[in-house]
């Protein structure tokens, strides 16, 4: 395969040139929407206490915070035939979907904790090259427009995922769940298709996508000997991930602040909606009530809202930052995410919900897309790979902390109801819009340097 060095003034792709270098992450947000959508009422069908949830999807940010940055580290210092990237795209997308084909069928509860972890930490280790990615192919004038191709991505990749098992019951496939104690077809069918998906169009990606070597080739590969053995190049990595704390730009530093409270509420989304739903649109609050499964099916068409609300934002976002700047940007979006949310709290209509989540569409379109814009321009090109870990490790710090710390309240405060863990999540939302007021307006023109301490 030849491959052309990297041009030091990177050329502008064409639109399908972006798109073919974001495909597979519709694959694997495929994968991640079938989880998001379904793996709380899995729990529940296999008997896991309601306020025990967010403990059970701790394998998210635990395998996020230590696998993304070093994936992203290693990454960084790699090149091999088949380029930089690639090769943990392709191991990442394997992985994942051996552990989302078993994953539906899990006998018992401790099966399916394990396979999620297995699936997270393979979804982790693909994920951040997709991010890392564009900072290597694209200048700045396209980085909007890339991060906004992978919203989209996002958003497509999590629609088909959470209408699927609505599809499927349209088709007459089976949502007995033999009252309350089986998971139903309808949801081992859409997992076994996500397996198919995430495989294809990360291939894809493969086949249609070069990647520019390091700039100077060979002292690259003087350096990568350099660093020895497996032990030298941990030590190697872990200095550079240490290195890449020490020297973090400060626009970068505050950001972790609206990541704190943006992340700390969204997991709620996913671990309470759908009991949500059941709950207060079905008057299902069990396994056992009749209409809890109709009622849990209808995340996925809340999820659907929501992302094609993100996938049309991902269209809009560009000409928004090029009026008002990433940061109010930011926070404008976050708080119509946040009040979306709110809203919830008055109704109980199946309708107003899903107008609810328009909002949270808007809000999630900033989350997966503002973040990104900012650090590849205010960051050392060739720590890109380190810093998007990193960042992604403010993502999983605020979810551990949620998953650790909701079930001491969840029965007292929020009176063991799934709909105020949704209000809770609004309200994170709307102070993360506030924190975003705080980021240093020196990240609108990447003149930041890093900041050593």
């Amino acid at each position: 395969m030849t491959i052309n060095r990297a041009p030091k003034q990177k050329p502008h792709l064409s639109f399908w040139q972006i798109w073919n270098m974001s495909f597979g992450f519709l694959g694997i947000q495929y994968g991640f929407g079938l989880q998001q959508a379904n793996l709380s009422p899995i729990f529940r069908y296999l008997q896991a206490d309601e306020a025990k949830l967010p403990v059970l999807w701790l394998a998210g940010p635990i395998t996020g915070l230590l696998i993304q940055p070093l994936i992203g580290a290693i990454s960084d210092g790699t090149w091999t035939r088949f380029g930089r990237r690639k090769p943990f795209l392709l191991l990442g997308a394997l992985t994942g979907s051996i552990a989302v084909m078993l994953m539906p069928y899990s006998p018992v509860l401790w099966v399916a904790v394990g396979l999620f972890w297995i699936l997270d930490a393979a979804m982790n280790t693909a994920q951040e090259p997709y991010r890392a990615l564009v900072g290597d192919k694209l200048n700045d004038q396209q980085r909007a427009v890339g991060f906004s191709v992978q919203t989209f991505m996002i958003g497509a990749g999590q629609i088909l995922a959470g209408l699927m098992p609505l599809i499927l019951l349209s088709l007459g496939i089976s949502a007995d769940t033999q009252d309350g104690k089986a998971i139903p077809d309808i949801v081992k069918y859409s997992f076994v298709i996500g397996v198919a998906a995430m495989i294809l169009t990360v291939l894809w990606t493969l086949w249609k996508t070069d990647e520019y070597p390091p700039e100077d080739l060979e002292q690259f590969r003087a350096e990568a000997a350099r660093r020895g053995g497996v032990l030298s190049k941990l030590f190697s990595i872990f200095s550079d991930i240490f290195a890449a704390l020490k020297e973090m730009p400060k626009g970068v530093r505050q950001i972790w602040w609206v990541k704190l409270f943006t992340w700390y509420g969204m997991p709620l989304m996913w671990q309470y909606l759908a009991l949500s739903i059941a709950r207060h649109c079905y008057n299902a609050p069990t396994p056992e009530s009749p209409g809890f499964a109709e009622g849990t099916a209808k995340m996925g068409l809340a999820m659907t809202v929501m992302n094609i609300t993100t996938v049309v934002m991902s269209f809009i976002i560009p000409s928004v930052v090029y009026r008002l700047g990433t940061r109010m940007t930011y926070a404008l979006f976050l708080a119509l995410g946040g009040l979306g949310f709110i809203s919830m709290l008055f109704t109980n209509s199946i309708t107003f919900v899903m107008a609810g989540m328009v909002g949270v569409g808007i809000g999630w379109s900033a989350i997966l897309t503002i973040p990104f814009i900012i650090t590849t321009k205010i960051v050392p090109p060739a720590r890109t790979g380190v810093y998007m870990g990193i960042l992604n490790a403010f993502i999983c710090i605020p979810q551990i902390l949620e998953m650790l710390t909701v079930g001491l309240y969840y029965d007292k405060l929020l009176g063991g109801d799934a709909r105020n863990a949704i209000v809770l999540a609004g309200i994170c939302m709307v102070l993360g819009a506030v924190s975003c007021l705080f980021i240093s307006k020196e990240v609108e023109t990447g003149a930041e340097t890093p900041a050593r301490t």
